[in-house]
């Protein structure tokens, strides 16, 4: 008996069947697509994406015909080992941002429907702006927010954007504005925007690629200027310096490519 056979569990079998056949399904199938396409009985099938969608794994469509992952799997994801060496691997990068740009810094996931800062570094000066770690950030009107939605497939965004919980203070944007927001950050492949927040910080955000191009994470400095003698750094020079640690931080060749 081959060792992938020797403790079978076919409940489980069927289950992770389903999701990773769905994984591969960006609009979705019907759940008799599903039962055409994995070669099993029907009445099974109902059953266990049933439980799917029941434990939230599974995502069924408004008219009840379609079924499409979740981002649960994702979230859970980042709960996990590998992301706690993803920020290990951050810290340092970070500090010497840091260090060169004189501004603080934060990194943000994808959680839930909106932003998860998972690491942060003040700036060296005595004075900035800084955001908590652990904070949960608008995906709509933060740009952190833009940047993790404009390098997504069409298909994640859809399911990020109907996740999303508006969080306290949150600035509403129309599906125009934001699809504009979207391609323009696209373009640049960076966001630089007045804070919705706060007056007199610039946002400026630089993604941190998957190796599939898509955004994994995004790094955003609260850029302050200083308007006393001090020589600081200016928004393109902090630009820059945040986009070569973006690039350290990346798993794809998509963070050296240029805009455009």
């Amino acid at each position: 008996m081959d060792d992938h056979d020797k403790y079978r569990a076919p409940a489980l079998d069927k289950g992770l069947d389903i999701l990773e056949l769905l994984s591969t399904q960006e609009r979705g199938l019907t759940r008799a697509e599903i039962v055409k396409l994995l070669g099993r009985n029907a009445s099974e099938i109902y059953r266990m994406l049933e439980r799917l969608v029941a434990r939230d794994y599974v995502a069924r469509s408004e008219s009840g015909d379609r079924y499409a992952l979740t981002l649960k799997l994702y979230s859970l994801a980042h709960q996990q080992p590998p992301i706690r060496r993803f920020i290990d691997a951050a810290q340092p990068i970070m500090d010497r941002f840091v260090q060169h740009a004189e501004q603080s810094c934060h990194l943000g996931v994808y959680d839930r429907g909106n932003i998860l800062v998972i690491a942060q570094r003040d700036g060296p000066g005595p004075w900035g702006l800084s955001i908590r770690l652990g904070s949960r950030m608008s995906l709509l009107d933060t740009g952190s927010g833009s940047v993790m939605l404009a390098f997504q497939t069409d298909a994640q965004r859809e399911r990020m954007l109907a996740e999303h919980v508006a969080v306290d203070g949150e600035t509403p944007i129309g599906a125009d504005a934001l699809r504009a927001t979207l391609a323009q950050v696209r373009a640049d492949r960076h966001h630089s925007t007045a804070s919705r927040q706060a007056y007199g910080v610039t946002d400026i955000s630089c993604p941190v690629y998957a190796p599939d191009g898509t955004a994994l994470a995004v790094i955003t400095s609260p850029y302050i200027r200083r308007i006393d003698l001090h020589a600081a750094a200016s928004p393109a020079q902090v630009l820059e310096l945040l986009q070569h640690a973006a690039a350290e931080l990346s798993m794809s060749d998509a963070a050296r490519m240029p805009p455009g």
